[in-house]
């Protein structure tokens, strides 16, 4: 949700980002219209309301036909009240749609265009030199460590199994992610995988993203697709102590996504499936912090693919490519062998006010008055890093080496050897 106020203030910078993202710019302007007409309803029932509570002060003084004269217009005033109380209603609620449906205003300097116009920022290690590289459903299910044969089998298309080392090493995996934001000042945190509607539209992901996520009718819940949803809410309608500094978070969920539209698409192995692990970052911090927060969670995603030793990218997102929470967004893609080509395996994203002002989450400035907090959200690791990881480690023989860092984590094993 934007803010009203610098809306009204200079809408051009938000037609501007409507133009960036691709969108249409009519959205300002029925947002502009609908906080008109909401204004004026309001103005118009008060208005009335308090010719109302005047009326009744001088009926409680009058006699005879002043009275009686009174009275009738009190009459009057009551169907008058009533019917601008319910257009006041339906102002507010219109506004309210008005607002869900404009996206988050794109940050200055973020690339314009859509999925394939992002920009690259850097390229960080070497490639390796792999004769003939076997994909990671090859080499996991010769390790006994994914089947997604019986996941198929046991709930159908786009599920899984991982089995044996593959559960090892993603458990390792997502421990070791934990551990980096605790040393990092992290708070850990295992949230639900369930979540209140407002929770959901709250975060920004019963807009565009609405086909993406599974709902449970009968409860009226939402499967989450990313700890994100939660953590938002955890402090939803909370004024935040922040003079301290950000208040970060670190979320190990199970996340669901229906993957609409993605028939035929990615469909071998774990890359694009329904159900997965990850640990997410979060942070609640003062807006002026945010752009400086932002860097420190993609420093600490690099931070965790140096450790699982893959060779990867940082780019630059378009803005047609953005989520609708999303100001700005980075993406890490790590290099998969048997594609020759790089592929998402982390996110992070400024949402600036956006989800704050939905969630009515703030902090109280230097002068102690309620100001909007910022939120930001970062990957710091998910079941997808097992394609990289295995697809980059394998060995000539069929086996694969395990990163140093992650080798604690399964009983002190350097290499995974197949078991077919």
């Amino acid at each position: 949700m934007i803010d009203l106020r610098l809306l009204r203030e200079d809408p051009e910078p938000f037609r501007a980002s409507q133009r960036l993202r691709g969108e249409s710019t009519e959205k300002v302007d029925e947002l502009l219209r609908a906080d008109e007409e909401r204004r004026a309803a309001t103005q118009r029932f008060e208005s009335i309301r308090a010719e109302q509570k005047s009326l009744g002060k001088q009926v409680a003084k009058a006699s005879g036909d002043e009275r009686a004269a009174l009275l009738t217009r009190t009459k009057e005033l009551a169907a008058e009240v009533k019917a601008a109380e319910a257009a006041a209603g339906e102002a507010d609620e219109t506004l309210r749609r008005a607002q869900m449906a404009l996206p988050n205003l794109v940050q200055d300097g973020v690339p314009a265009g859509g999925e394939d116009d992002f920009v690259v920022l850097r390229e960080v290690g070497d490639l390796p030199a792999i004769d003939k590289p076997r994909d990671h459903l090859e080499i996991g299910e010769a390790l006994g460590a994914i089947d997604t044969e019986r996941g198929a089998k046991v709930s159908g298309s786009r599920f899984y199994f991982l089995t044996g080392v593959g559960a090892l090493l993603q458990l390792g995996m997502l421990q070791m992610a934990i551990a980096q934001a605790v040393e990092h000042g992290f708070t850990p945190s295992i949230t639900p995988s369930l979540v209140r509607p407002d929770a959901m539209e709250g975060t920004g992901f019963l807009g565009s993203h609405a086909s993406e996520v599974y709902r449970l009718e009968a409860d009226d819940l939402y499967l989450v697709g990313t700890s994100e949803v939660p953590l938002a809410a955890y402090h939803a309608g909370e004024i935040l102590d922040l003079d301290g500094g950000p208040k970060r978070f670190a979320g190990w969920s199970s996340c669901y996504r229906r993957e609409a539209g993605s028939h035929g698409k990615d469909v071998r192995g774990i890359l694009r499936v329904h159900q997965f692990d990850k640990v997410e970052m979060f942070s609640y911090c003062k807006p002026e912090e945010a752009e400086a927060e932002h860097r420190k969670l993609l420093a600490m995603e690099e931070e965790m693919l140096a450790k699982v030793e893959i060779p990867y990218r940082v780019i630059d997102v378009a803005a047609g490519d953005l989520g609708s929470s999303a100001s700005r967004k980075f993406d890490c893609e790590a290099w998969v062998p048997s594609q020759g080509r790089y592929r998402e395996v982390t996110s992070t994203s400024n949402c600036t006010t956006f989800q704050a002002r939905r969630l009515n989450i703030r902090y109280r400035d230097a002068d102690g008055r309620p100001q909007t907090a910022a939120t930001l959200n970062g990957t710091l690791a998910t079941t997808r890093w097992l394609i990289p990881i295995l697809e980059n480690h394998q060995q000539p023989d069929g086996s694969v080496r395990v990163p140093k860092a992650l080798q604690p984590y399964l009983g002190g094993r350097d290499v995974l050897e197949p078991i077919r």
